[in-house]
């Protein structure tokens, strides 16, 4: 069993039980790690707000050199680090070494932007003052991390939280610990004890505790809807800080000027990587009555011609789902829009091929509409549904009518519509020909029911720092504004 990582120390804690954690390709047991407790949580919690003063009064050089270290590290295991991702997680090897370049380089931004500024200088309203914002860490945060990104999505939490002067304490996916218990081996390892502490277990047994817990006023959770709105709801009554991403439903609009073969490759990369299993998945595809079937015809084809399989032979393109409950999630979805007058054209069912894993065809359904499950809520699998519309307006009445506002994508070289997608889809990133691109420096989030936290870049370094005015007066004298108002 891989212990947990408490101030700067392994160790089972309270826990009497263990969690296996499945090889989504395989259904083999990769390893186990403890199952923790709120008292396992409250050790974390104590550690990280005992390491907080020295961390956050540390000189930001040399903070900034720590979290170097952790990216060099993380360089230094990357192919590791890779390979137990895909165990752990199932998405092919590539996927993960990208993923695993993203961890090294978050790291690396934030240190450089953590010793940029603290905050600004005003101009003084006399002579004979001075007027400052500081940008001050909160203290403890607690970070939730899902398991379909369990490193990036850690990484943009704990990167810009430990930049801004917090320690953290970490609750990765009961479905995929191992590897962030690896990072705590062997890329935190240098930190000092309590700045980082990870802790293992069910949500409401670690998680909840976290939540709930007084010194901890800050809470980073990526994950669905309903435990987000639970969070909210139990953190309100504390007024703590709440950095919520709760997912998405995103649309990708095909224009009537968008190259047939161009515009389904990218509408497979953004449905089908990580078998679909991504917040910013492409969910529903608008097409163009004018010059759809062409379109139509190609994306069947494309995926016809990928690869189903484990993620570590490098002939596979699509790797299986994380578990059998959120596959048969997504075969409900399916059935309910064939149900409802859906077509299936390419796909449909668990592959024959492929007894052993959590594996599902990726699937194109067509003349879809938003009576369907498979339209309105968060599917979250390998789903290529497709839509007719007959203007540009209605494609953009379409992509918004929907309570999650993540990301939206629309493949055009028309200026006159890629201004007015831009201007008008209530997203949080729109992305024009170059689907789920995400950039250090660009902030990431959401709009309505996706949450309204962002990640990356200067604002996402902000999301874990409170701001204090500081007003100085150089003189201690009598003001002429102070009582008695009469003199």
């Amino acid at each position: 069993m891989r212990p947990m990582y408490i101030n700067g120390k392994f160790t089972n804690g309270n826990s009497k039980e263990a969690i296996e954690v499945q090889n989504p390709a395989t259904e083999e047991v990769l390893g186990s790690v403890p199952r923790g407790t709120a008292e396992d949580v409250e050790a974390a919690v104590q550690a990280a707000r005992s390491a907080f003063e020295a961390w956050r009064k540390m000189g930001a050089n040399e903070r900034a050199s720590l979290l170097h270290e952790v990216a060099e590290k993380v360089h230094a295991h990357r192919d590791e680090i890779a390979r137990l991702l895909t165990l752990e997680e199932g998405k092919p090897l590539p996927e993960n070494e990208e993923e695993t370049e993203w961890v090294m380089n978050t790291f690396r931004y934030y240190a450089e932007l953590g010793r940029h500024h603290r905050g600004n200088v005003l101009a003084a309203g006399a002579s004979s003052q001075f007027n400052f914002i500081i940008k001050e860490p909160y203290g403890v945060v607690g970070c939730i991390v899902p398991w379909n990104y369990p490193l990036l999505l850690m990484a943009w939490k704990v990167a810009p939280a430990l930049a801004a002067g917090n320690t953290v304490v970490i609750k990765p996916s009961e479905m995929t610990p191992l590897t962030a218990l690896y990072l705590a081996e062997h890329c935190f390892d240098h930190l000092p004890p309590g700045v980082v502490n990870v802790v293992t277990g069910y949500g409401v047994e670690t998680g909840e505790p976290l939540v709930r817990h007084p010194d901890v006023p800050v809470i980073a959770f990526t994950g669905s809807l309903a435990t987000g709105q639970k969070i909210a709801s139990i953190a309100a009554p504390m007024m703590k800080k709440l950095h919520l991403e709760l997912g998405g439903k995103d649309a990708t609009v095909i224009a009537e000027d968008a190259d047939p073969e161009i515009a389904a490759k990218a509408v497979a990369y953004a449905a089908l990587i990580n078998a679909g299993q991504v917040c910013t998945s492409t969910e529903r595809v608008y097409i163009p009555r004018r010059g759809g079937p062409k379109f139509v015809e190609a994306i069947v084809e494309h995926i016809k011609s990928l690869r189903l399989g484990p993620g570590l032979d490098p002939a596979t393109d699509v790797g299986p789902m994380i578990g059998d409950s959120y596959r048969a999630k997504f075969e409900k979805h399916i059935a309910d829009a064939r149900e409802r007058g859906a077509k299936i054209l390419v796909g449909g069912g668990r592959p024959k091929a492929l007894p052993k894993g959590f594996f599902h065809e990726p699937t194109v359904l067509k003349d879809v509409d938003h009576s369907m499950i498979i339209m309105r809520e968060e599917t979250f699998g390998p789903a290529v549904p497709l839509m007719e519309y007959t203007t540009f307006d209605e494609a953009i009445r379409l992509t918004n009518d929907c309570q999650y506002g993540l990301g939206a994508v629309l493949i055009s070289n028309d200026p006159k519509k890629i201004k007015q997608f831009f201007d008008d889809v209530k997203a949080g990133t729109i992305w024009i020909n170059d689907p789920l691109t995400d950039h250090y420096a660009g902030p990431f989030g959401g709009m309505k029911y996706s949450g309204g936290a962002r990640e990356l870049g200067e604002v996402g370094l902000d999301e874990f720092r409170e701001v204090k005015h500081v007003h100085w007066d150089f003189n201690m004298e009598d003001k002429d504004y102070w009582y008695p108002y009469g003199r």
